[in-house]
């Protein structure tokens, strides 16, 4: 089983990119899937947690995620108040929009191993491509692109079922971005 967790703040769509992935794996790739939200205080701006499992069975767990073989970070100003690294597996990938590079982002947090840390500035793709700073789907499509957990064809299946028709295009040009630009970062 894969475990996900997206630390985000809430507005800017964590949960929403927790659901893609969920319905990615379990509606086009016919693989089993959570995706659930916690958070506390219900405000924007707040931060919060969503999780997504995706596995070949059944999945009988409904508790938190608690160790985990991704993390994405879609506000890097979380580092400031959460433990983004924990939990994360030996072998776990930590993705965060960052315009900062991953040996930066390990000394900032005090993580051992940037190798384990893909960076990419979302916001920016963001701006460029949705016209706003909501990242979620452009980290979605990096975290695909560093993980293979689902093929980029099922997450853009799952925007477009789930998003709403004016909102479809341009989220899978941004997310097919991210994704495009993480795989060509790792083959060099």
């Amino acid at each position: 089983m894969k475990q996900i967790r997206w630390h985000g703040r809430g507005g800017n769509g964590a949960f929403t990119a927790a659901r893609l992935l969920g319905v990615a794996a379990s509606v086009f790739e016919g693989k089993s899937a959570q995706a659930f939200p916690s958070f506390g205080p219900e405000r924007r701006g707040a931060p919060v947690l969503g999780f997504t499992r995706i596995a070949e069975k059944t999945i009988t767990d409904h508790s938190q995620v608690y160790e985990c073989d991704c993390v994405i970070v879609l506000d890097e100003t979380l580092c400031e108040v959460a433990n983004v690294t924990a939990g994360l597996k030996p072998d776990g990938v930590l993705v965060i929009n960052t315009r900062k590079s991953a040996d930066a982002v390990a000394q900032h947090i005090g993580f051992a191993d940037p190798s384990k840390i893909v960076v990419i500035d979302a916001t920016d793709i963001a701006l460029e491509l949705l016209g706003n700073p909501i990242v979620n789907t452009i980290m979605l499509g990096a975290a695909v692109g560093v993980t293979d957990m689902v093929s980029m064809e099922s997450v853009e299946a799952a925007i477009d079922d789930v998003m709403g028709k004016n909102l479809r295009e341009k989220n899978k040009k941004a997310a097919r971005a991210a994704y495009n630009k993480v795989k060509e970062a790792v083959m060099q």
